[in-house]
């Protein structure tokens, strides 16, 4: 029941809505919009959509759709791609851990990777910091093409010098660079570009075995066409850019090799013995680093 009043009846009625111009109904306005697109889409409603491709219960069905996710559907664009290497990389990261030999680790997707030069890396969404990344990629690749032809001919063996080649040499290889590349930023020889630009000297810890005139001030330098500019209380060798190093790697003798546009040469090696970590080689890498940097001040890498 609705109690009306004199002074309500005498309020005049609201205008009505043709004089203020076509609108919408309350509540959304009506404005044009282009179709929602695979690039346009959020990325956990595509991770959703590449998700529910799996609606088959069979295990070797599943295989054919992750073979179908690796050779076809990943190169459709960068978000498509950033979308099903999740999906691939989750499901094959425990087969890939199991194939790791001791003494060798592995951390292809490393919590700390953003955060070891200070400030985030300029990488695309694509890209990753750690170089294992590559190795564990290599390995879906070929780990869902010998799932599917293992599923499709009972004759097929699988080639176990492929799986050989990459847990033999290429991943303690690019293992070792990443530890190469942690240890050597923490310690001030080996710099990561910056979305700033500015690349981080770290100040070298004073010791009882640290020559008096090996001291550096914690400074920011700024990399520009020019070269570097900035000052220190003395004359420092800048870092070196990791883009630029490269690792050998064998049981018995690792390396640090620097690549630039006209040459390519040994830095620093050193031996190791078969049982010895890949943590322990990267620390005596970037020991003997830190020397050869204190020899060469002036290495001519900007």
């Amino acid at each position: 029941m609705v109690v009306l009043d004199e002074k309500s009846l005498m309020i005049p009625p609201p205008p009505p809505y043709a004089e203020a111009g076509p609108i919408s109904p309350p509540p959304f306005p009506s404005k044009p919009q282009a179709p929602p697109t695979l690039s346009t889409l959020p990325p956990h409603i595509l991770l959703r959509i590449v998700y529910e491709t799996f609606s088959s219960p069979h295990v070797q069905k599943q295989r054919k759709v992750l073979y179908w996710l690796t050779i076809n559907l990943r190169l459709v664009n960068r978000s498509v791609y950033i979308a099903c290497m999740h999906v691939l990389r989750s499901t094959y990261l425990p087969a890939y851990s199991s194939m790791i030999r001791s003494p060798y680790t592995s951390d292809p997707f490393p919590h700390a990777s953003a955060t070891d030069s200070k400030s985030p890396s300029p990488l695309l969404p694509t890209q990753s910091l750690q170089r294992e990344t590559r190795i564990l990629d290599l390995f879906i690749a070929l780990k869902v093409r010998e799932d599917v032809w293992a599923d499709e001919s009972e004759l097929h063996l699988e080639r176990e010098e492929s799986f050989k080649d990459l847990f033999d040499l290429m991943q303690p290889r690019a293992r070792l660079e990443d530890l190469v590349r942690h240890y050597g930023t923490r310690e001030g020889v080996i710099s990561v570009p910056s979305s700033s630009g500015l690349t981080p000297v770290a100040s070298v810890p004073t010791t009882p075995t640290t020559p008096i005139h090996a001291k550096k001030v914690v400074s920011w330098k700024r990399e520009t066409t020019s070269g570097w500019t900035g000052s220190s209380s003395r004359s420092a060798a800048p870092p070196l850019p990791f883009a630029a190093l490269s690792a050998s790697f064998s049981p018995r003798a690792v390396g640090l090799a620097l690549t630039t546009r006209h040459s390519k040469r040994t830095l620093v090696e050193i031996s190791r013995t078969r049982e010895e970590t890949l943590e322990v080689s990267a620390k005596k890498l970037v020991r003997e680093l830190k020397g050869w940097l204190a020899s060469n001040p002036d290495h001519g890498i900007r």
